[in-house]
């Protein structure tokens, strides 16, 4: 069970969790005893100045938003990059301005970027190597992993896809916890010495406390630095936690910073949905987890990809599809709508089609074209309804044909887009 693999990167699930700040995490880290530099919160140039000359002058600020990228990200000051050296407490302070109440633009955070309110200076450390260290929940093994690389303090999704073989994957019992036989195969892997296999295993052995403390679904150290005394230091830190351990982590969901968070998910929140953004084009409109996957799968299968996961969950009323269209419809990414809802009980085909014909009629003419798709009691009554209402939504039955139309819509209204970019361009996919 501890054999370690080669990883694919830090191992990703489309599910809704908590995410905290590097100047959280890096408390969280020191709450549980695992080494990080001296640091503190800077919410204004006068902080700045104050708290660089108490780290010795020479410090690093780091931009506090919830988006990876800041090192080479560009503010609305002009000032380029998120992280920043100073060398005295006057420049620190010069410093904090170009960035405290600006903007920073990412590859993550979209063309309008995100405001930068703290900064979070910390002392310069001497090191020898950047490594990646992470502790994480592997779903598709239903085990929890560490995944360590000795190619750290870089994109390490990156690494993932040119050197695959520099991830390295050590899965454990998440009750028996780091054991001596664990931290046997990792120093075998990683060819450490006596003292650095020490050093990490601690470090490991807190994770490991914190992860289950915390029920993190995340702690991600990049880089986990390699001191010239043989020792590790945790320099930067992502954190995330499950959403549904709000009610045990009370004091910790209290640390939410929703100023960062995706705006289309907290509305979507605030009306019972549940919306998570993806890189594709097709949105989809569900209702469930496990259909959502279904349905990403089937896009998939057919060549597309999605633009989101939205769950209706139980409430297909009219209000609700008025809603979750318009927050579909916001990003201009989307080329095509696919809803697929299964109705049972108390929620059953016909009412939702009467939802969707109420919200597509009143929300019309849409500017991309939406398929539905019904399953469950009254489905068939349900469809009909649909095409009845002559509002152009397209039908259809199977779950594969669903899909398939929409990958084959989404395809079409790219095509047009590049004709008409290039009328030379010609269809693309013919």
């Amino acid at each position: 069970m501890t054999q370690p693999q080669h990883a694919r990167a830090p191992i990703q699930q489309q599910t809704r969790n908590l995410s905290i700040h590097e100047y959280q995490s890096q408390n969280l880290l020191k709450e549980y005893g695992i080494p990080v530099p001296r640091g503190e919160l800077v919410q204004s140039p006068v902080e700045a100045s104050k708290i660089a000359s108490s780290l010795g002058g020479t410090c690093i600020l780091k931009s506090q938003i919830l988006r990876g990228g800041r090192g080479k990200g560009t503010f609305s000051s002009g000032l380029k990059g998120g992280i920043q050296m100073v060398n005295d407490p006057t420049s620190a302070a010069k410093m904090a301005k170009q960035m405290l109440g600006h903007r920073l633009v990412t590859k993550q955070t979209g063309d309008k970027g995100l405001q930068v309110d703290k900064i979070y200076a910390a002392e310069t450390i001497k090191y020898q190597d950047e490594w990646y260290l992470a502790m994480t929940i592997d779903r598709e093994n239903y085990s929890p992993a560490i995944i360590l690389s000795k190619s750290g303090g870089v994109d390490i999704e990156s690494v993932a896809k040119t050197s695959p073989e520099k991830l390295l994957t050590f899965h454990f019992s998440l009750t028996e916890g780091i054991t001596p036989s664990l931290i046997s195969k990792i120093a075998q892997a990683l060819g450490t010495n006596e003292k650095e296999t020490s050093s990490l295993g601690e470090i490991l052995a807190r994770m490991h406390t914190l992860f289950r403390a915390k029920d993190a679904t995340l702690l991600e150290i990049n880089p986990l630095v390699r001191t010239s005394s043989s020792t590790f230091i945790c320099l930067d830190a992502k954190f995330t936690f499950d959403n549904s351990a709000q009610y045990r982590q009370k004091d910790l969901f209290a640390l939410r910073s929703v100023d960062h968070e995706n705006t289309s998910e907290l509305e979507a929140e605030k009306y019972g949905l549940v919306y998570i953004r993806l890189e594709g084009n097709i949105g989809n409109v569900v209702n469930g987890a496990g259909l959502a996957m279904a349905t990403n799968d089937a896009i998939s299968h057919y060549g597309g990809s999605s633009a989101n996961f939205l769950d209706a969950g139980g409430q297909a009323t009219k209000e609700t599809m008025i809603k979750a269209f318009e927050i579909i419809l916001r990003d201009e990414r989307v080329k095509v709508i696919l809803v697929n809802i299964y109705g049972v009980g108390i929620i059953k085909c016909d009412m939702i089609a009467e939802s969707i014909i109420g919200a597509a009629a009143e929300l019309g003419p849409l500017r991309v074209p939406v398929v539905v798709r019904l399953q469950g009691t009254n489905s068939v009554e349900g469809l009909k309804m649909i095409e009845k209402a002559n509002l152009g939504l397209y039908t259809e039955y199977e779950f594969g044909d669903a899909a398939k139309k929409a990958v084959e819509l989404a395809n079409a209204a790219e095509d047009a887009v590049d004709m008409e970019r290039n009328p030379k361009f010609g269809n693309a996919r013919s």
